[in-house]
Protein backbone atom coordinates (compact mmCIF):
# COMPACT_ATOMS: atom_id res chain seq x y z
CA UNK A 1 0.00 0.00 0.00
CA UNK A 2 1.38 3.40 -0.95
CA UNK A 3 1.50 5.87 1.92
CA UNK A 4 1.19 9.54 1.08
CA UNK A 5 2.98 11.51 3.77
CA UNK A 6 2.20 15.13 4.36
CA UNK A 7 3.36 18.02 6.47
CA UNK A 8 1.14 18.26 9.56
CA UNK A 9 -1.11 21.28 9.67
CA UNK A 10 0.61 22.47 12.85
CA UNK A 11 4.09 21.17 11.96
CA UNK A 12 6.01 24.34 12.92
CA UNK A 13 4.22 24.48 16.28
CA UNK A 14 4.82 20.75 16.79
CA UNK A 15 8.54 21.12 16.25
CA UNK A 16 8.74 24.21 18.42
CA UNK A 17 6.83 22.55 21.26
CA UNK A 18 8.88 19.37 20.93
CA UNK A 19 12.12 21.29 21.35
CA UNK A 20 10.83 22.76 24.60
CA UNK A 21 9.09 19.66 25.94
CA UNK A 22 11.89 17.14 25.67
CA UNK A 23 11.15 13.52 26.54
CA UNK A 24 7.97 12.23 28.10
CA UNK A 25 9.10 12.71 31.68
CA UNK A 26 8.98 16.46 31.18
CA UNK A 27 5.40 16.42 29.93
CA UNK A 28 4.11 16.54 33.48
CA UNK A 29 5.50 20.02 33.89
CA UNK A 30 2.93 22.80 33.70
CA UNK A 31 4.69 24.76 30.99
CA UNK A 32 5.32 21.66 28.91
CA UNK A 33 1.71 20.55 29.22
CA UNK A 34 0.56 23.96 28.09
CA UNK A 35 2.90 23.84 25.12
CA UNK A 36 1.61 20.37 24.26
CA UNK A 37 -1.99 21.53 24.51
CA UNK A 38 -1.26 24.44 22.20
CA UNK A 39 0.67 22.36 19.71
CA UNK A 40 -1.97 19.70 19.14
CA UNK A 41 -5.02 21.74 20.09
CA UNK A 42 -5.80 19.76 23.25
CA UNK A 43 -7.85 21.67 25.81
CA UNK A 44 -7.06 21.35 29.48
CA UNK A 45 -8.97 18.66 31.36
CA UNK A 46 -12.40 19.86 32.39
CA UNK A 47 -12.47 22.69 29.89
CA UNK A 48 -15.98 23.65 28.82
CA UNK A 49 -17.30 25.79 26.02
CA UNK A 50 -18.97 28.99 27.21
CA UNK A 51 -21.89 28.71 24.80
CA UNK A 52 -24.59 26.06 24.71
CA UNK A 53 -26.28 25.02 21.49
CA UNK A 54 -30.05 24.74 21.43
CA UNK A 55 -30.36 21.14 20.26
CA UNK A 56 -33.60 21.97 18.45
CA UNK A 57 -31.43 23.77 15.90
CA UNK A 58 -29.78 20.51 14.80
CA UNK A 59 -31.43 19.88 11.43
CA UNK A 60 -29.77 16.57 10.50
CA UNK A 61 -29.42 13.29 12.38
CA UNK A 62 -26.47 13.74 14.79
CA UNK A 63 -26.20 10.01 15.62
CA UNK A 64 -24.49 9.05 12.36
CA UNK A 65 -21.75 7.10 14.15
CA UNK A 66 -24.08 4.96 16.22
CA UNK A 67 -23.89 3.99 19.87
CA UNK A 68 -21.62 1.73 21.89
CA UNK A 69 -21.12 0.34 25.37
CA UNK A 70 -18.12 -1.09 27.11
CA UNK A 71 -16.24 -2.47 30.11
CA UNK A 72 -19.21 -4.20 31.79
CA UNK A 73 -18.88 -4.45 35.58
CA UNK A 74 -21.26 -6.06 38.10
CA UNK A 75 -23.30 -2.92 38.72
CA UNK A 76 -22.13 -0.60 36.00
CA UNK A 77 -21.66 -0.13 32.29
CA UNK A 78 -20.20 2.62 30.10
CA UNK A 79 -22.38 4.12 27.33
CA UNK A 80 -20.92 6.03 24.37
CA UNK A 81 -22.07 8.10 21.42
CA UNK A 82 -20.91 11.06 19.37
CA UNK A 83 -22.93 13.89 17.85
CA UNK A 84 -21.86 14.38 14.22
CA UNK A 85 -24.52 15.41 11.65
CA UNK A 86 -21.70 15.70 9.08
CA UNK A 87 -19.12 13.13 10.27
CA UNK A 88 -16.70 13.63 7.37
CA UNK A 89 -16.28 17.31 8.18
CA UNK A 90 -13.63 18.28 10.74
CA UNK A 91 -16.21 19.85 13.07
CA UNK A 92 -18.72 17.05 12.55
CA UNK A 93 -21.27 19.56 11.35
CA UNK A 94 -21.70 21.26 14.74
CA UNK A 95 -20.49 24.61 16.08
CA UNK A 96 -17.99 24.78 18.92
CA UNK A 97 -20.75 24.79 21.52
CA UNK A 98 -21.75 22.24 24.11
CA UNK A 99 -24.90 20.17 23.60
CA UNK A 100 -27.14 18.54 26.21
CA UNK A 101 -27.78 14.86 25.50
CA UNK A 102 -30.44 12.77 27.27
CA UNK A 103 -29.86 9.06 27.82
CA UNK A 104 -32.09 6.18 28.92
CA UNK A 105 -31.32 2.66 30.10
CA UNK A 106 -34.21 0.19 30.14
CA UNK A 107 -35.00 -3.44 30.92
CA UNK A 108 -36.78 -3.89 27.57
CA UNK A 109 -36.35 -2.82 23.95
CA UNK A 110 -39.56 -0.76 24.02
CA UNK A 111 -38.28 1.30 26.97
CA UNK A 112 -41.47 0.67 28.91
CA UNK A 113 -39.47 -0.20 32.06
CA UNK A 114 -36.80 2.44 32.55
CA UNK A 115 -33.94 1.45 34.86
CA UNK A 116 -31.96 4.71 34.71
CA UNK A 117 -32.08 7.99 32.84
CA UNK A 118 -30.14 11.22 32.90
CA UNK A 119 -28.36 13.90 30.91
CA UNK A 120 -24.79 14.34 29.74
CA UNK A 121 -22.95 17.14 27.98
CA UNK A 122 -21.32 16.69 24.59
CA UNK A 123 -18.38 19.11 24.76
CA UNK A 124 -16.77 20.42 21.58
CA UNK A 125 -13.41 20.00 23.32
CA UNK A 126 -14.07 16.25 23.21
CA UNK A 127 -15.40 16.42 19.65
CA UNK A 128 -18.97 16.14 20.92
CA UNK A 129 -18.41 12.61 22.22
CA UNK A 130 -20.35 11.40 25.24
CA UNK A 131 -19.17 8.92 27.88
CA UNK A 132 -21.81 8.00 30.47
CA UNK A 133 -20.82 5.74 33.37
CA UNK A 134 -24.11 4.29 34.61
CA UNK A 135 -23.90 2.78 38.09
CA UNK A 136 -26.12 1.16 40.72
CA UNK A 137 -27.44 -1.39 38.24
CA UNK A 138 -28.35 -5.02 38.81
CA UNK A 139 -25.52 -7.47 38.23
CA UNK A 140 -25.66 -10.02 35.41
CA UNK A 141 -28.49 -8.24 33.60
CA UNK A 142 -29.18 -7.30 29.97
CA UNK A 143 -30.17 -3.67 29.37
CA UNK A 144 -31.14 -1.53 26.39
CA UNK A 145 -30.08 2.08 25.94
CA UNK A 146 -30.50 5.08 23.67
CA UNK A 147 -29.66 8.77 23.46
CA UNK A 148 -31.74 11.82 22.52
CA UNK A 149 -30.89 15.40 21.69
CA UNK A 150 -33.35 17.93 20.29
CA UNK A 151 -35.83 15.99 18.15
CA UNK A 152 -33.36 13.23 17.33
CA UNK A 153 -33.25 9.76 18.93
CA UNK A 154 -30.36 7.37 18.42
CA UNK A 155 -30.64 3.73 17.49
CA UNK A 156 -31.12 1.34 20.41
CA UNK A 157 -28.11 -0.41 21.85
CA UNK A 158 -28.04 -3.63 23.85
CA UNK A 159 -25.60 -4.08 26.70
CA UNK A 160 -25.22 -6.01 29.93
CA UNK A 161 -23.60 -5.94 33.33
CA UNK A 162 -21.19 -8.58 34.62
CA UNK A 163 -22.12 -11.07 37.34
CA UNK A 164 -21.19 -10.20 40.91
CA UNK A 165 -17.57 -10.96 41.71
CA UNK A 166 -18.65 -13.61 44.23
CA UNK A 167 -21.09 -15.28 41.81
CA UNK A 168 -20.19 -18.75 40.49
CA UNK A 169 -21.28 -17.62 36.96
CA UNK A 170 -21.35 -20.94 35.16
CA UNK A 171 -20.83 -19.68 31.59
CA UNK A 172 -19.65 -16.80 29.40
CA UNK A 173 -19.35 -16.49 25.63
CA UNK A 174 -16.94 -13.87 24.34
CA UNK A 175 -15.87 -12.84 20.86
CA UNK A 176 -12.38 -11.69 19.93
CA UNK A 177 -11.76 -9.39 16.96
CA UNK A 178 -8.86 -7.36 15.58
CA UNK A 179 -7.39 -5.48 12.63
CA UNK A 180 -9.94 -3.63 10.53
CA UNK A 181 -8.20 -1.82 7.68
CA UNK A 182 -11.00 0.15 6.01
CA UNK A 183 -9.25 0.25 2.64
CA UNK A 184 -8.77 -3.54 2.57
CA UNK A 185 -12.44 -4.43 2.44
CA UNK A 186 -15.87 -4.43 4.02
CA UNK A 187 -16.40 -5.16 7.71
CA UNK A 188 -18.71 -8.07 6.89
CA UNK A 189 -17.63 -10.23 9.87
CA UNK A 190 -19.10 -7.59 12.17
CA UNK A 191 -22.53 -8.02 10.57
CA UNK A 192 -22.45 -11.70 11.53
CA UNK A 193 -21.03 -10.95 14.97
CA UNK A 194 -23.90 -8.53 15.59
CA UNK A 195 -26.29 -11.46 15.18
CA UNK A 196 -24.19 -13.89 17.23
CA UNK A 197 -25.11 -14.75 20.80
CA UNK A 198 -22.15 -13.42 22.79
CA UNK A 199 -21.89 -11.63 26.12
CA UNK A 200 -18.95 -9.35 25.38
CA UNK A 201 -16.55 -8.52 22.52
CA UNK A 202 -12.82 -8.04 23.04
CA UNK A 203 -11.16 -5.84 20.43
CA UNK A 204 -7.47 -6.71 20.47
CA UNK A 205 -6.05 -3.81 18.49
CA UNK A 206 -5.76 -2.05 15.14
CA UNK A 207 -9.25 -0.63 15.38
CA UNK A 208 -7.90 2.20 13.24
CA UNK A 209 -5.26 2.35 10.51
CA UNK A 210 -3.19 5.46 9.97
CA UNK A 211 -2.65 4.83 6.26
CA UNK A 212 -4.26 6.85 3.50
CA UNK A 213 -7.73 5.91 2.22
CA UNK A 214 -8.40 7.08 -1.33
CA UNK A 215 -11.61 8.46 -2.79
CA UNK A 216 -13.07 5.02 -3.67
CA UNK A 217 -12.29 3.45 -0.29
CA UNK A 218 -9.36 1.37 -1.52
CA UNK A 219 -10.41 -2.23 -2.20
CA UNK A 220 -14.00 -1.37 -1.37
CA UNK A 221 -13.92 0.35 -4.78
CA UNK A 222 -16.97 2.53 -4.22
CA UNK A 223 -18.96 3.50 -7.28
CA UNK A 224 -21.82 5.21 -5.44
CA UNK A 225 -19.81 7.65 -3.29
CA UNK A 226 -16.58 9.63 -3.20
CA UNK A 227 -14.65 10.00 0.03
CA UNK A 228 -13.21 13.44 0.86
CA UNK A 229 -9.59 14.11 -0.05
CA UNK A 230 -8.58 14.66 3.58
CA UNK A 231 -8.72 10.88 4.14
CA UNK A 232 -6.07 10.36 1.46
CA UNK A 233 -3.03 10.93 3.66
CA UNK A 234 -1.50 9.40 6.77
CA UNK A 235 -2.93 10.49 10.12
CA UNK A 236 -0.66 12.80 12.12
CA UNK A 237 -2.69 15.52 13.81
CA UNK A 238 -5.59 15.33 16.23
CA UNK A 239 -7.93 16.38 13.43
CA UNK A 240 -6.57 13.58 11.23
CA UNK A 241 -7.20 10.90 13.83
CA UNK A 242 -10.66 12.21 14.68
CA UNK A 243 -11.68 12.20 11.03
CA UNK A 244 -10.33 8.70 10.54
CA UNK A 245 -12.44 7.41 13.45
CA UNK A 246 -15.45 9.06 11.84
CA UNK A 247 -14.74 7.18 8.61
CA UNK A 248 -14.31 3.81 10.31
CA UNK A 249 -17.23 4.20 12.71
CA UNK A 250 -19.58 5.18 9.89
CA UNK A 251 -19.34 1.60 8.62
CA UNK A 252 -22.82 0.04 9.14
CA UNK A 253 -21.50 -3.40 10.09
CA UNK A 254 -19.21 -2.02 12.79
CA UNK A 255 -22.09 0.12 14.06
CA UNK A 256 -24.29 -2.97 14.24
CA UNK A 257 -21.74 -4.92 16.30
CA UNK A 258 -21.28 -2.04 18.75
CA UNK A 259 -25.03 -1.67 19.17
CA UNK A 260 -25.47 -5.40 19.78
CA UNK A 261 -22.73 -6.10 22.33
CA UNK A 262 -20.56 -4.35 24.91
CA UNK A 263 -16.92 -4.03 23.82
CA UNK A 264 -13.70 -4.20 25.83
CA UNK A 265 -11.02 -2.48 23.75
CA UNK A 266 -7.25 -2.33 23.76
CA UNK A 267 -4.98 -0.91 21.09
CA UNK A 268 -2.01 -2.12 19.13
CA UNK A 269 0.21 0.00 16.88
CA UNK A 270 -1.91 1.30 13.99
CA UNK A 271 -4.14 3.39 16.24
CA UNK A 272 -1.02 5.58 16.36
CA UNK A 273 1.67 4.39 13.92
CA UNK A 274 2.90 1.06 12.58
CA UNK A 275 5.24 -0.87 14.90
CA UNK A 276 6.05 1.98 17.27
CA UNK A 277 7.56 1.07 20.64
CA UNK A 278 6.99 3.43 23.59
CA UNK A 279 8.43 6.76 22.40
CA UNK A 280 10.29 5.25 19.43
CA UNK A 281 8.47 5.78 16.11
CA UNK A 282 8.67 3.63 13.02
CA UNK A 283 10.82 6.14 11.16
CA UNK A 284 13.50 8.67 12.04
CA UNK A 285 11.19 11.22 13.67
CA UNK A 286 12.61 12.66 16.92
CA UNK A 287 10.97 10.99 19.95
CA UNK A 288 9.80 14.37 21.28
CA UNK A 289 7.90 15.06 18.07
CA UNK A 290 6.50 11.53 17.98
CA UNK A 291 5.12 11.94 21.50
CA UNK A 292 3.10 14.89 20.26
CA UNK A 293 1.62 12.68 17.56
CA UNK A 294 1.01 9.97 20.15
CA UNK A 295 -0.85 12.46 22.34
CA UNK A 296 -3.19 13.21 19.44
CA UNK A 297 -3.72 9.53 18.67
CA UNK A 298 -4.40 8.61 22.31
CA UNK A 299 -6.79 11.55 22.73
CA UNK A 300 -8.81 10.53 19.67
CA UNK A 301 -8.81 6.89 20.76
CA UNK A 302 -10.33 7.69 24.15
CA UNK A 303 -12.86 10.07 22.63
CA UNK A 304 -14.11 7.45 20.18
CA UNK A 305 -14.15 4.31 22.33
CA UNK A 306 -16.48 3.17 25.14
CA UNK A 307 -13.86 3.72 27.82
CA UNK A 308 -14.24 4.87 31.41
CA UNK A 309 -12.76 8.00 32.97
CA UNK A 310 -9.65 6.29 34.44
CA UNK A 311 -8.53 5.63 30.87
CA UNK A 312 -8.70 9.30 29.86
CA UNK A 313 -5.20 10.24 28.63
CA UNK A 314 -2.88 12.90 29.94
CA UNK A 315 -0.78 14.20 27.08
CA UNK A 316 0.93 11.18 25.43
CA UNK A 317 0.20 8.83 28.34
CA UNK A 318 -2.87 6.67 28.88
CA UNK A 319 -3.32 3.71 31.22
CA UNK A 320 -5.20 1.25 29.08
CA UNK A 321 -4.33 -1.95 30.95
CA UNK A 322 -7.09 -2.87 33.38
CA UNK A 323 -8.81 -5.82 35.03
CA UNK A 324 -12.37 -7.10 34.62
CA UNK A 325 -14.14 -10.04 36.25
CA UNK A 326 -17.00 -12.33 35.27
CA UNK A 327 -18.03 -13.65 38.65
CA UNK A 328 -15.63 -16.34 39.78
CA UNK A 329 -15.62 -17.88 36.32
CA UNK A 330 -13.11 -15.56 34.64
CA UNK A 331 -10.63 -12.80 35.33
CA UNK A 332 -9.61 -10.68 32.34
CA UNK A 333 -6.26 -8.90 32.51
CA UNK A 334 -6.34 -6.56 29.52
CA UNK A 335 -2.78 -5.68 28.48
CA UNK A 336 -1.10 -2.84 26.60
CA UNK A 337 1.98 -4.26 24.86
CA UNK A 338 2.73 -1.13 22.85
CA UNK A 339 3.04 1.91 25.11
CA UNK A 340 5.72 0.65 27.52
CA UNK A 341 7.74 -1.86 25.48
CA UNK A 342 11.46 -1.72 24.75
CA UNK A 343 12.34 -0.95 21.17
CA UNK A 344 12.34 -4.01 18.91
CA UNK A 345 15.66 -5.84 18.69
CA UNK A 346 17.26 -6.10 15.25
CA UNK A 347 14.48 -4.13 13.58
CA UNK A 348 10.76 -4.78 13.72
CA UNK A 349 10.50 -7.51 11.05
CA UNK A 350 11.33 -11.23 10.97
CA UNK A 351 14.89 -12.00 12.03
CA UNK A 352 17.02 -14.80 13.44
CA UNK A 353 17.04 -13.95 17.14
CA UNK A 354 20.26 -12.70 18.69
CA UNK A 355 21.18 -12.33 22.36
CA UNK A 356 19.15 -9.14 22.82
CA UNK A 357 15.84 -11.05 22.75
CA UNK A 358 16.92 -12.77 26.00
CA UNK A 359 18.11 -9.59 27.69
CA UNK A 360 16.17 -9.36 30.99
CA UNK A 361 16.38 -5.57 30.84
CA UNK A 362 14.13 -5.56 27.78
CA UNK A 363 10.39 -5.68 28.35
CA UNK A 364 7.16 -6.05 26.42
CA UNK A 365 4.89 -4.63 29.12
CA UNK A 366 7.06 -2.35 31.22
CA UNK A 367 7.92 -3.21 34.81
CA UNK A 368 4.83 -1.63 36.39
CA UNK A 369 2.33 -3.43 34.16
CA UNK A 370 4.20 -6.72 34.50
CA UNK A 371 4.08 -6.46 38.29
CA UNK A 372 0.37 -5.57 38.11
CA UNK A 373 -0.30 -8.68 35.99
CA UNK A 374 1.60 -11.08 38.24
CA UNK A 375 0.14 -9.59 41.43
CA UNK A 376 -3.34 -9.96 39.91
CA UNK A 377 -2.72 -13.62 39.22
CA UNK A 378 -1.54 -14.26 42.76
CA UNK A 379 -4.79 -12.85 44.14
CA UNK A 380 -7.05 -14.34 41.46
CA UNK A 381 -9.89 -16.61 42.54
CA UNK A 382 -11.16 -17.13 38.99
CA UNK A 383 -11.41 -20.50 37.26
CA UNK A 384 -10.18 -19.02 33.95
CA UNK A 385 -7.48 -16.38 33.77
CA UNK A 386 -7.77 -14.74 30.36
CA UNK A 387 -5.26 -12.22 28.97
CA UNK A 388 -6.60 -10.14 26.06
CA UNK A 389 -3.55 -8.56 24.40
CA UNK A 390 -2.11 -7.69 21.01
CA UNK A 391 0.81 -9.63 19.49
CA UNK A 392 1.54 -13.35 19.19
CA UNK A 393 2.58 -14.72 22.58
CA UNK A 394 3.62 -18.25 21.63
CA UNK A 395 6.78 -19.05 19.72
CA UNK A 396 6.18 -18.85 15.98
CA UNK A 397 9.05 -20.05 13.80
CA UNK A 398 8.91 -19.01 10.16
CA UNK A 399 11.40 -21.59 8.81
CA UNK A 400 12.26 -25.26 9.14
CA UNK A 401 15.93 -24.37 9.57
CA UNK A 402 17.76 -24.00 12.88
CA UNK A 403 17.96 -21.25 13.90
CA UNK A 404 14.72 -19.96 12.43
CA UNK A 405 13.49 -16.46 11.84
CA UNK A 406 10.84 -15.15 14.26
CA UNK A 407 8.97 -11.87 14.62
CA UNK A 408 10.88 -9.18 16.48
CA UNK A 409 7.60 -7.27 17.04
CA UNK A 410 5.92 -10.19 18.85
CA UNK A 411 6.79 -11.87 22.18
CA UNK A 412 9.44 -13.92 20.32
CA UNK A 413 11.47 -10.72 20.27
CA UNK A 414 11.06 -10.35 24.05
CA UNK A 415 11.74 -13.88 25.29
CA UNK A 416 12.98 -12.86 28.74
CA UNK A 417 9.80 -10.86 29.24
CA UNK A 418 7.70 -13.86 28.19
CA UNK A 419 9.68 -16.12 30.51
CA UNK A 420 8.92 -13.88 33.49
CA UNK A 421 5.21 -13.92 32.64
CA UNK A 422 5.09 -17.71 32.33
CA UNK A 423 7.08 -18.19 35.52
CA UNK A 424 4.69 -15.78 37.25
CA UNK A 425 1.69 -17.81 36.11
CA UNK A 426 3.23 -21.02 37.41
CA UNK A 427 4.19 -19.45 40.74
CA UNK A 428 0.65 -18.09 41.14
CA UNK A 429 -0.81 -21.55 40.50
CA UNK A 430 -2.69 -20.48 37.36
CA UNK A 431 -4.05 -23.71 35.89
CA UNK A 432 -6.37 -22.39 33.18
CA UNK A 433 -4.47 -19.67 31.37
CA UNK A 434 -5.83 -18.37 28.08
CA UNK A 435 -4.21 -15.64 25.97
CA UNK A 436 -6.29 -13.79 23.37
CA UNK A 437 -4.31 -12.23 20.52
CA UNK A 438 -4.82 -10.21 17.33
CA UNK A 439 -2.35 -8.44 14.99
CA UNK A 440 -1.34 -11.10 12.45
CA UNK A 441 -4.41 -11.20 10.14
CA UNK A 442 -4.77 -14.97 10.46
CA UNK A 443 -6.36 -17.33 12.94
CA UNK A 444 -4.10 -19.47 15.11
CA UNK A 445 -4.58 -21.90 17.97
CA UNK A 446 -1.52 -22.60 20.14
CA UNK A 447 -0.59 -24.70 23.11
CA UNK A 448 1.53 -22.46 25.33
CA UNK A 449 4.58 -24.56 26.22
CA UNK A 450 6.95 -24.21 29.13
CA UNK A 451 9.76 -24.76 26.59
CA UNK A 452 8.62 -24.14 23.04
CA UNK A 453 11.64 -25.99 21.65
CA UNK A 454 10.67 -29.15 23.54
CA UNK A 455 7.30 -30.55 22.40
CA UNK A 456 7.27 -32.81 25.48
CA UNK A 457 7.54 -29.94 27.95
CA UNK A 458 4.55 -28.95 30.06
CA UNK A 459 1.64 -27.13 28.46
CA UNK A 460 0.93 -24.05 30.56
CA UNK A 461 -2.05 -22.62 28.72
CA UNK A 462 -3.70 -21.95 25.39
CA UNK A 463 -3.50 -19.05 22.99
CA UNK A 464 -6.38 -18.11 20.68
CA UNK A 465 -5.44 -15.74 17.87
CA UNK A 466 -8.30 -13.91 16.17
CA UNK A 467 -7.88 -13.24 12.49
CA UNK A 468 -8.56 -9.78 11.08
CA UNK A 469 -11.91 -8.25 10.28
CA UNK A 470 -10.65 -6.89 6.93
CA UNK A 471 -6.87 -6.36 7.02
CA UNK A 472 -5.11 -8.48 4.40
CA UNK A 473 -8.17 -8.49 2.15
CA UNK A 474 -9.85 -11.82 1.34
CA UNK A 475 -7.14 -14.30 2.34
CA UNK A 476 -7.20 -18.07 1.80
CA UNK A 477 -7.83 -21.06 4.05
CA UNK A 478 -4.30 -22.43 3.75
CA UNK A 479 -1.67 -19.76 3.06
CA UNK A 480 1.43 -20.76 1.11
CA UNK A 481 3.44 -21.14 4.33
CA UNK A 482 0.87 -23.36 6.05
CA UNK A 483 2.88 -26.60 5.85
CA UNK A 484 6.08 -24.87 6.98
CA UNK A 485 4.45 -23.22 9.97
CA UNK A 486 2.66 -26.36 11.12
CA UNK A 487 5.87 -28.43 10.91
CA UNK A 488 8.10 -25.78 12.48
CA UNK A 489 5.70 -25.22 15.36
CA UNK A 490 4.27 -28.50 16.70
CA UNK A 491 2.41 -26.54 19.40
CA UNK A 492 0.45 -24.76 16.64
CA UNK A 493 -2.83 -26.64 16.44
CA UNK A 494 -4.73 -24.42 14.01
CA UNK A 495 -3.87 -21.97 11.21
CA UNK A 496 -6.29 -20.31 8.79
CA UNK A 497 -5.82 -17.26 6.58
CA UNK A 498 -9.40 -16.04 6.06
CA UNK A 499 -11.02 -12.94 7.57
CA UNK A 500 -13.47 -13.27 10.47
CA UNK A 501 -13.53 -13.54 14.26
CA UNK A 502 -13.43 -16.13 17.02
CA UNK A 503 -15.90 -16.93 19.79
CA UNK A 504 -14.88 -18.60 23.03
CA UNK A 505 -17.42 -20.21 25.34
CA UNK A 506 -15.99 -20.49 28.86
CA UNK A 507 -17.62 -23.05 31.13
CA UNK A 508 -17.02 -24.84 34.41
CA UNK A 509 -15.59 -27.92 32.69
CA UNK A 510 -14.06 -26.67 29.43
CA UNK A 511 -13.72 -23.82 26.97
CA UNK A 512 -14.67 -24.06 23.32
CA UNK A 513 -13.19 -21.84 20.60
CA UNK A 514 -15.02 -21.49 17.28
CA UNK A 515 -13.02 -19.86 14.47
CA UNK A 516 -15.55 -18.14 12.20
CA UNK A 517 -14.53 -16.96 8.74
CA UNK A 518 -15.95 -15.35 5.60
CA UNK A 519 -14.76 -16.19 2.06
CA UNK A 520 -14.30 -12.56 0.97
CA UNK A 521 -14.42 -8.95 2.17
CA UNK A 522 -13.52 -7.04 -1.01
CA UNK A 523 -17.19 -7.25 -1.93
CA UNK A 524 -20.03 -7.06 0.61
CA UNK A 525 -22.42 -9.74 1.78
CA UNK A 526 -20.22 -12.79 2.37
CA UNK A 527 -21.67 -15.68 4.41
CA UNK A 528 -19.98 -16.91 7.57
CA UNK A 529 -18.88 -20.45 8.36
CA UNK A 530 -17.10 -22.10 11.27
CA UNK A 531 -13.68 -23.08 9.94
CA UNK A 532 -12.79 -25.18 13.00
CA UNK A 533 -13.63 -25.69 16.67
CA UNK A 534 -11.33 -26.63 19.54
CA UNK A 535 -11.76 -27.29 23.25
CA UNK A 536 -9.48 -27.03 26.24
CA UNK A 537 -10.43 -28.82 29.43
CA UNK A 538 -10.30 -27.32 32.91
CA UNK A 539 -7.07 -28.42 34.57
CA UNK A 540 -5.71 -29.86 31.31
CA UNK A 541 -4.41 -26.96 29.19
CA UNK A 542 -4.00 -27.52 25.49
CA UNK A 543 -6.26 -27.54 22.43
CA UNK A 544 -7.99 -30.57 20.96
CA UNK A 545 -10.46 -30.62 18.04
CA UNK A 546 -14.07 -30.34 19.21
Amino acid sequence: MTITRHEPQHAPELRAAARHIGRRGFLTLTGAAAALAFAVNLPAAGAASAAELDARRIDDDPFTLGVASGDPRPGSVLLWTRLAPAPYQPDGGLPAERVTVHWELAHDEKFSRIAKRGTATAHPEYHHTVHVEVGRLDADRVYYYRFRTGTWISETGRTRTAPATTSPASSLTLAAVSCQAYADGYFTPYRHLAQDDVDVVFHLGDYLYEYAVNSVGGYRNYTDRTLPAHFNHETVTLEDYRLRYALFKSDPDLRAAHAAHPFVVTWDDHETENNYADDTPENSVPPEEFLLRRASAYRAYWENQPLRSPQQPTGPDMQLYRRLHWGRLAQFDVLDTRQYRSNQAYGDGSQIPGPDVDDPARTMTGATQERWLLDGWRSSKALWNVVPQQVTFSQRKFDLTTPSRVSMDAWDGYRASRRRVLDGARTAGIENLMVLTGDVHVGYGFDIKDDFDDPDSATLGTEIVATSIASGRDGIDKPANWDTYMQANPHMKFYNGRRGYVTVALGEQRARADFKTVPYVTTPGAPVTTAASYVTEVGEPGLTPA
